[in-house]
């Protein structure tokens, strides 16, 4: 693997991992996404991130299975829904999750987006967890920039991880305001989405970067995510021959002329964008 992201506290973590939203869906390729899941970790994609919100459950089940052996081989991230994440449902919720993957704790429990409950209370949840040895570290999804400044006001927010977001070449908004206030503390953007599900709009700047690196355009995409130090990557694969080519670009090095005709197909943002989400 190309390179290491480093979390607050100093563990790092592998900048290329793997999602799994809308893994559990069809019942006919569970077995697939299973392998395709296990040959991820094989191919050091070691980072997993689920929710409980996936399948209602189900994706957490699916991640449980294919992880059994390999647990201690990977970083295991998982997400509450906001309306559980009271001080005693952020404790019930990490519990159901726990017993759905088949572990006895998570590395990351993420909140899954901003909700009513007061984010005090919910740090407060965490921190509990943390205590009682359920979760190694917490952190948020789909914060932006005031709700992130938010959360470091109340005691312990700071301790936030990392903040997961919808960042790729076309969802550049983030980099305005909300990474650079992520940046200067520390906080490392966990990508999903980061080929926006492999939706995203073609260029010839892609193309040609791909033909100069035998790469796919996907595959530049995806390694312009992870050009940055900060930022981890989550693709989600659901068969081997999918994992094998994210794996492949975590080995690719944009130079200076890829990312100034990148820049010029997909401009960075020139004004303050809401945060989007998918």
């Amino acid at each position: 693997m190309k390179h290491c992201v480093r979390l607050p506290g100093g563990e790092e973590v592998v900048a290329l991992g793997q999602g799994t939203w809308k893994m559990a869906d069809e019942r006919g390729r569970r077995a697939e996404e299973i392998a395709a899941l296990r040959l991820g970790v094989e191919l050091g994609m070691t980072l997993v991130d689920t929710a409980e919100m996936y399948g209602e459950g189900k994706t957490e089940e699916l991640v449980g299975e294919a992880l059994a052996g390999l647990r201690e081989e990977v970083f295991l991230v998982s997400k509450v829904y906001p309306y559980n994440a009271s001080r005693a449902g952020v404790a019930q919720a990490c519990d159901r999750s726990l017993r759905r993957l088949k572990t006895d704790r998570l590395d990351l429990y993420l909140l899954h987006w901003p909700g009513s409950v007061p984010i005090a209370e919910t740090v407060e949840g965490f921190e509990a967890l943390k205590r009682a040895g359920k979760i190694r570290r917490w952190g948020v999804s789909n914060f932006d920039r005031a709700e992130m400044e938010e959360l470091f006001a109340v005691p312990g927010g700071s301790a936030c991880a990392t903040n997961q977001i919808l960042y790729n070449l076309s969802r550049r908004g983030p980099e305005y305001d909300l990474m650079p206030w992520l940046g200067k503390r520390g906080v490392p953007v966990m990508a999903y989405s980061p080929i926006e599900q492999g939706r995203l709009r073609r260029s010839p700047a892609l193309d040609e970067a791909a033909r100069k690196h035998s790469a796919t355009p996907y595959q530049i995409a995806l390694a312009w995510v992870m050009r940055r130090p900060d930022v981890i990557a989550i693709p989600k694969a659901s068969r081997a021959e999918h994992v094998r080519e994210n794996r492949k670009a975590a080995d690719i090095v944009l130079d200076e002329a890829d990312l100034a005709a990148i820049d010029a197909a997909y401009p960075p943002p020139q004004r303050k964008k809401p945060l989007e989400m998918i």
